[in-house]
């Protein structure tokens, strides 16, 4: 994550995290730690994974305290191992255990995402489909979250509402059919805006490229109905596979030929990866 991204979208929602954790002081931290001692403190990998999300780790305590030092083993995207040293924080001690907590969990959320996406990406090596992310995201988090999936090996799909246009059930249910929904965002967006449409059965598909939608969505439709779609595309428009994919169902899919695969479960339901400060000590 660039500086200018950091300080422009980022900063604000870790200062939000931050005061979350300190409403009025951290009382804890000021009972044994009431003036300035100088400190370090180890950055520990507990289990195997792909870390993600070092920059803002480092961020969180250096929005408490801009002398705050923070070096790395390694970077974003590398593969790091259990029981391995991977960084270290020098500075005041009351900075170091105010912003453990929370540099702990942006660094963990991140590097969870990065690694349940680089299990599933690797599966779709050597195919022309990409892994795609989804809007299903922890509210404040979608900044952090999208980060991690592309550190991990996959794509962002649209960022929120404003970025592009994707017509669902029940946009279409509103606009009175497929057919309707299309030519409505046709006439709406701006030409350099392409139209996506979930559908849901061959029915539906037919009508959405004789709409002209650029993007096809097939949500939740069987491997035989997607084989059958790819082809009634080619072409036409991209095809999206989405509903309910994950690390367990994903071999399924890869021979079917689509553009996109899409999986929620990228942000919704990966586990953290495991990572500690430990043996804190004054310097």
């Amino acid at each position: 994550m660039n500086n200018i991204t950091m300080r422009m979208n980022a900063d604000e929602l870790i200062l939000q995290a931050l005061r979350e954790d300190i409403t009025s002081e951290d009382i804890t931290t000021n009972s044994v730690m009431p003036c300035y001692q100088a400190g370090e403190v180890d950055l520990i990998c507990k289990q195997d994974g792909v870390i993600a999300g070092l920059d803002v780790f480092k961020r969180v305590f250096q929005l408490l305290d801009e002398q705050t030092e923070v070096t790395f083993c390694c970077k974003d995207g590398d593969a790091v191992k259990k029981g391995e040293r991977i960084g270290l924080v020098r500075g005041d001690i009351r900075v170091l255990l105010s912003g453990e907590r929370t540099a702990l969990n942006y660094l963990q959320r991140m590097s969870g995402i990065a690694t349940y996406t680089r299990g599933i990406a690797d599966l779709l090596k050597g195919t022309k489909t990409k892994l795609l992310d989804t809007r299903k995201t922890t509210p404040n988090m979608r900044i952090f979250e999208k980060y991690a999936v592309k550190v991990g090996g996959g794509y962002n799909h649209r960022y929120n509402l404003s970025d592009g246009i994707l017509l669902k059930d029940n946009h279409i249910g509103a606009a009175g059919g497929v057919k309707e929904a299309v030519a409505m965002a046709k006439e709406y967006a701006p030409f350099v805006r392409k139209i996506e449409i979930e559908v849901e059965n061959l029915e539906m598909l037919k009508e959405a490229l004789e709409a002209g939608a650029d993007i096809i969505m097939l949500d939740n439709m069987s491997v035989e109905d997607m084989k059958t779609a790819v082809a009634l595309c080619a072409g036409k428009a991209e095809t999206e596979c989405s509903g309910n994919v994950t690390r367990e169902n994903v071999e399924k899919l890869v021979n079917i030929g689509v553009d996109y695969i899409s999986s929620g479960a990228l942000t919704h339901s990966s586990p953290i990866l495991d990572l500690s400060l430990k043996n804190l000590h004054a310097v």
